[in-house]
């Protein structure tokens, strides 16, 4: 498989001018280096986490979760020009696929392998594609679900539907009146789950997983309703865009406000953000084109801290930016969230004096890159820009 180097070792000049795809842009290249480091050998996939803190052994396995996130990375795959050598994406797909139905995943890990098999033009394994199906035919249990959960099962039945396999198509749109129904609010933010007190707290991506899967449902369908509703929250988030691009973590859906701007996540500056508004782009949503760059420029250090969340040398990134007080304890910030709810205050950034990093990269991040700019070649400020070409002319020169 891959070869991983720890970050001090660099390629002698010869393998590294023959071993980077020549096909794929800086940024691409650039993520697919980190994706190196987060290899996972003995298992066949890509690590929970790899911790940037100096520590002996960075990577952290948690099966469960490497197997999502393997997953995501393969959907990742599917849209990059030219993969590294060695690398058996169908085996890789295979093996993990098979994992979901052997250990304890949440269900939107089925709608990623649905979305990732259509993407790559792999087949499901048949005990899975089993287990998807029951699914999504016992709608009683849909009242569990996560945004995250019903926005992924949407989108993998959807591009199932778009790759030709037609026995899918039947459950898309009950999919996508659940999703009307329970989970579109009359702010422009949709809410993370159907029922109960909690479904006004919404992450970012609780309105980056829906949307999605409403700007696919409604393109494959023509379904204008979804385009509204999804170009709707495009279009609220640019909105609520900080000062720097910063995309906020926690909103209030119903009434379409920031309760906590932190964590300020890189996956959402660089990734997932592009990933929706690409589609924000396609439906002229106003700002669209303009948001996702200002939210780029803030992994290259145009935030609170100035500094770049990027790796050069390692191709990885820096996870978040946090109130340094929260680092290993979430409840402050869910109090927060509460009393500014409850109160009717929004929230915005600190002084940049209480804002610290949270010192570790998933690998799923590094596929959030490869699918948002895999295919795009009209973004050169940010898929070639001088960090890249900075880490490719380091690594041939080491």
């Amino acid at each position: 498989m891959m070869t991983i180097n720890t970050l001090a070792d660099a390629a002698p000049p010869a393998a590294a001018n023959r071993n980077e795809p020549v096909r794929n842009s800086p940024l691409v290249n650039f993520a697919l280096r980190g994706l190196e480091h987060c290899w996972l050998p003995e298992h066949g996939r890509w690590s929970h986490i790899y911790h940037l803190d100096g520590r002996a052994s960075p990577n952290e396995s948690l099966p469960h979760s490497d197997v999502f996130y393997t997953l995501n990375v393969l959907l990742g795959m599917s849209r990059v020009a030219e993969i590294p050598e060695g690398l058996d994406l169908r085996e890789i797909f295979d093996r993990n696929a098979r994992e979901l139905t052997r250990l304890p995943v949440r269900k939107y890990a089925f709608g990623m392998a649905l979305w990732a098999s259509a993407e790559l033009g792999f087949a499901i394994p048949d005990d899975v594609a089993r287990a998807v199906r029951a699914i999504l035919e016992d709608s009683d249990a849909w009242r569990d679900f996560h945004a995250q959960d019903l926005g992924m099962l949407l989108t993998g039945v959807v591009a199932q539907t778009r790759a030709g396999r037609d026995e899918w198509r039947p459950y898309a749109q009950p999919l996508f009146r659940f999703l009307q129904d329970r989970y579109h609010g009359g702010a422009g933010l949709f809410f993370d789950t159907p029922y109960g007190l909690r479904r006004r707290f919404a992450s970012f991506a609780t309105q980056i997983y829906l949307a999605i899967a409403c700007y696919q449902y409604g393109d494959l369908t023509g379904d204008v309703p979804a385009i509204a509703m999804a170009s709707a929250c495009a279009g609220k988030l640019i909105a609520l865009q900080g000062p720097q691009g910063e995309w906020p973590w926690f909103f209030d859906a119903a009434s379409g406000r920031v309760l906590d701007f932190y964590e300020v996540y890189s996956v959402h500056q660089y990734g997932m953000a592009p990933a929706l508004l690409e589609w924000g782009e396609r439906y002229g949503v106003p700002g669209a084109r303009e948001a996702l760059i200002r939210g780029f420029q803030w992994v290259f250090g145009r935030n609170q801290l100035g500094r770049s969340m990027l790796l050069r040398e390692s191709g990885l990134s820096i996870r978040s930016q946090i109130r340094k007080d929260e680092l290993q304890n979430k409840t402050p910030r869910m109090l927060r969230a509460v009393g500014n709810m409850l109160l009717g205050r929004s929230s915005g950034l600190i002084d940049s004096a209480g804002v610290g990093l949270r010192l570790e990269c998933r690998s799923y991040e590094l596929g959030w890159i490869l699918w948002s700019f895999g295919r795009r070649n009209d973004l050169p400020q940010l898929t070639d820009h001088g960090l890249f070409q900075s880490a490719q002319a380091q690594t041939s020169a080491a």
